[in-house]
């Protein structure tokens, strides 16, 4: 998607590091010298693996923990010791929002309603979510996705300029979580800036402009969608004749730029010039009367390219002690 964005940073991290524990063998790292920018107007999306230390990371930036090391800023401040001077201008969506289960929906809204400076009518909070009609229900009544909507309606209240959502689809059914993703899209197109953790990469394919994948508390790639997929092959796939008759001597011609791999009649080529591979592949088939069953060729998915980094990122980290958050 386009960011509505302009370019200088109002979230920035540079060599931060948050450690649990003390020194030494007993303690651990959750996040590493990492480095991080993002830039107002945008929608930016942290991923990792479990154990990443995406969760730690939003502490930080979020001002809900001090940093080990390294420093951390939110529309130019320090979040952790300027809270006065951040905290009215963002919100927050925590993975659990923890609110008392006895109060109403309407209850919760107007008690934090009334903490916030320039609030929006709890109504239109509700309203954004899709909550309304269930100002009157308790809190401990809701479905786990109806409370999660609550959480994001009151991490909205103060009109946010920077969004933060921790797992904001975790427990939504998918005409829920669209609505939700249509939400995030409107805040970001009226210039609010959204930082997300999520486990699903559709949904970061779908909501962000740049995202960054975490592993053992640094960042190993960022960039747009395309940027962090473009140096992983393509997929090509299709199924050959049976080796009988006309097609007994039946081989595939050189590729370019192409890895070959076959399943009996199943072949799948993956290469770093689809276009190319694709066309000297249909030029062949075309030449000799080949029909190509099930034939479906794609550029690399985020879903293979995360999975990628992870292991090329694992397989260079050497054994930490410990495990990150």
């Amino acid at each position: 998607m386009t960011a509505t964005s302009h370019p200088e940073p109002v979230v920035e991290a540079a060599g931060l590091h948050r450690r649990y524990g003390p020194a030494g063998d007993t303690g651990f790292d959750a996040v590493r010298g990492l480095d991080l920018a993002v830039r107002r107007g945008e929608v930016f999306a942290l991923l990792g693996t479990n154990g990443a230390g995406k969760t730690s990371t939003m502490e930080l930036i979020e001002g809900l923990a001090v940093p080990t090391g390294g420093s951390v800023r939110v529309l130019g401040h320090d979040p952790y010791r300027d809270r006065a001077a951040v905290r009215p201008r963002i919100g927050i969506m925590l993975q659990e929002g923890g609110f008392p289960g006895d109060l109403t929906v309407a209850e919760t809204g107007r008690g934090w309603a009334g903490l916030t400076s320039g609030a929006r009518s709890v109504d239109e909070a509700l309203d954004l979510v899709g909550l309304r009609g269930r100002r009157a229900v308790r809190v401990k009544q809701l479905s786990g996705g109806e409370r999660r909507r609550l959480d994001l309606a009151i991490a909205l209240l103060g009109r946010p300029e920077v969004l933060f959502l921790d797992e904001p689809s975790t427990g939504l059914d998918p005409e829920a979580r669209a609505a939700v993703w249509r939400l995030v899209c409107a805040l970001r197109d009226e210039g609010t800036t959204v930082v997300l953790t999520t486990h699903y990469l559709e949904e970061a394919e779908e909501l962000a402009d740049r995202l960054a994948i975490m592993h053992a508390g640094r960042i190993v790639a960022t960039g747009t969608v395309a940027e962090v997929i473009a140096h992983r092959p393509a997929r090509i796939t299709f199924e050959l004749p049976e080796r009988s008759g006309p097609y007994r001597t039946l081989a595939l011609p050189p590729l370019p730029a192409a890895e070959v791999t076959a399943d009996g009649r199943r072949i799948t080529v993956r290469t770093d010039a689809l276009q190319d591979t694709l066309t000297e592949l249909l030029g062949w088939a075309a030449r000799h009367d080949v029909r190509l069953d099930a034939l479906d060729a794609r550029s690399a998915s985020l879903e293979e390219a995360f999975l990628a980094i992870a292991a090329e990122a694992a397989a260079a980290t050497p054994e930490t002690i410990g495990s990150t958050r």
